[in-house]
């Protein structure tokens, strides 16, 4: 598995960046591809629960050195893991093993397969927003996993079926597993999460200080904190604007109306202007002489 990055040039002329999961299965070619926000670790963690959903669990995974897997390596030149990924393995069950520094043989289908991407999937490329670029994604793994490729002399798709998942095991939907796919967020004091750099609003009645969020095709899903419930749902909107939800804030309080027509009538009068101290440099009205 692997990250690949892309600029993005919007119609108003600025760019951004995305990022691109990879993974490809050694023995067939099968492939995988999810667009993110960024490469953050909690969406290698979604990236990679969406593969194996999509490929199964393989015994274990080849990749770099990438500082979401390992902190460093100790003097015997074992991996010393990143703890939140050593857990993450644990609870999938599978195992990493890390290339070889400055040695290009060990992750090079990853590589090619992220440089496929870059040359076939996204010359020309023109979406709405991420959401669509995923679908479009998807469909096109679909497409190649369904075709012949010469460098690996099969169909993927077919013998991945037929071979690969002997070996490879069916991903469980867990409570563990949740977790992962719906990271924890703090709510603000003014009643809205920050996920993927966009605002969205918590019922005012939730009176605790996290809950999770996850992104699930156009919809965006706000949890409790222990996953027991929906509190709201919103629309997957990439716009910068805040997005609300109802019972964002507390209901109006009952209030009196006048139960007779009212007959008396008062005057109010425009505010005075506020006096600055600076009323003795307005030259053009000649009051330095005063």
């Amino acid at each position: 598995m692997d990250w690949g990055f892309v600029d993005v040039e919007t119609e108003s002329g600025a760019t951004y960046k995305v990022a691109c999961f990879a993974m490809i299965c050694h023995c067939c070619g099968q492939r995988y591809i999810e667009f993110f926000p960024n490469a953050k670790q909690e969406n290698l963690f979604i990236g990679m629960i969406h593969a194996f959903l999509y490929m199964g669990i393989p015994k274990y995974i080849l990749t770099d050195n990438m500082k979401s897997v390992v902190i460093r390596r100790d003097s015997e030149g074992h991996p010393i893991w990143q703890k939140d990924y050593e857990l993450f393995m644990g609870n999938i069950e599978f195992q990493t093993k890390l290339c070889k520094p400055r040695h290009p043989f060990t992750k090079g289908a990853v590589e090619r397969l992220v440089r496929f991407v870059k040359d076939n999937f996204l010359p020309g490329r023109v979406f709405h927003e991420l959401t669509d670029l995923n679908y479009e994604a998807i469909q096109w793994c679909n497409r190649q996993n369904a075709c012949y490729h010469k460098a690996v002399d099969c169909i993927p798709k077919d013998k991945h079926s037929a071979e690969c998942m002997k070996s490879a095991t069916k991903l469980e939907n867990t409570i563990e597993l949740s977790y992962y796919l719906c990271p924890e967020r703090k709510i603000s004091f003014d009643g809205f999460v920050n996920y993927e750099g966009r605002r969205f609003g918590v019922p005012y009645w939730y009176t605790e200080k996290f809950c999770r969020v996850m992104r699930d095709g156009y919809t965006l899903f706000l949890y409790d904190s222990q996953m027991t419930k929906i509190l709201t749902t919103h629309n997957v909107t990439w716009s910068r604007k805040d997005s609300y939800c109802r019972d964002q804030y507390k209901t109006e309080q009952p209030e009196e109306q006048p139960t007779a027509p009212v007959k008396i009538h008062i005057q109010q009068l425009s505010p005075q202007p506020q006096k600055t101290g600076f009323e003795r440099f307005n030259f053009e009205e000649g009051l330095w002489n005063e």
